[in-house]
């Protein structure tokens, strides 16, 4: 067993039943992607669209590609293209370009809501009081070619493991409440995206249903 292989058995064996494991691939090379499909792994993240496009077709056509990084809005073509679901939604803007985009290609993506809870303002995302004001005039809802599957979000970077306990948690509830709110009759929005490789236990514990790791599996960034 390879090393990849490895850290992803170990990672899975520690994985409640329903949580997915989102490989995130950036800056790894497709071979270390075939190592990691080899071992049983489908879903993979990555954040660059034209990273996304050069490695999808060297990949089997059963892997789904999840797009996680700040989208630009002369990329969303490129990453409409290719993922099964693009993550890191920021704004109404985006989210329109992205069906826009896809109902050319005659597809339906499945997109997450990002919310922003983390301290760093580079992090992108709807603040909580944002993305509740954008539903209620319906700014995010009735768009064609997209189904709203959820949420996502980072906790700040930071050893304060009671600070990312409760940004998650204050996600969580976020979500709770959007999807009583807003997607009670959509079985669809099932999806809360948080954790990776250096809290994603604690994500898990305040209800995330996919894990973003990296690091863990892959080692460090090979640029």
């Amino acid at each position: 067993m390879t090393p990849i292989a490895q850290n992803i058995a170990a990672i899975k064996a520690q994985l409640p039943a329903g949580v997915e494991l989102v490989a995130v691939s950036k800056f790894h090379p497709v071979e270390a992607l075939m190592e990691a499909y080899d071992a049983g792994q489908r879903i993979f993240g990555e954040n660059r669209a034209q990273e996304l496009a050069a490695k999808a077709p060297q990949m089997p056509a059963d892997v789904q590609w999840h797009f996680i990084g700040h989208l630009q809005t002369n990329k969303v073509r490129l990453a409409v293209q290719h993922a099964t679901m693009i993550q890191s939604v920021d704004s109404a803007r985006l989210l329109a370009l992205i069906s826009k985009e896809a109902v050319k290609l005659g597809r339906t993506v499945d997109v997450l809501l990002q919310l922003h809870v983390a301290q760093e303002e580079a992090k992108t995302g709807f603040s909580v009081e944002e993305l509740l004001a954008a539903l209620t005039v319906e700014e995010l809802q009735g768009l064609p070619g997209v189904r709203i599957r959820g949420m996502m979000a980072m906790a700040s970077l930071t050893d304060d493991r009671q600070q990312i306990a409760r940004e998650f948690a204050l996600v969580k509830s976020t979500f709770d409440l959007v999807r009583e709110e807003f997607f009670a009759d959509e079985p669809a929005f099932d999806t809360l995206s948080m954790g990776m490789s250096d809290d994603w236990p604690i994500a898990v514990e305040h209800g995330s249903t996919h894990v973003r790791i990296g690091t863990a599996i892959f080692g460090p960034r090979q640029y």
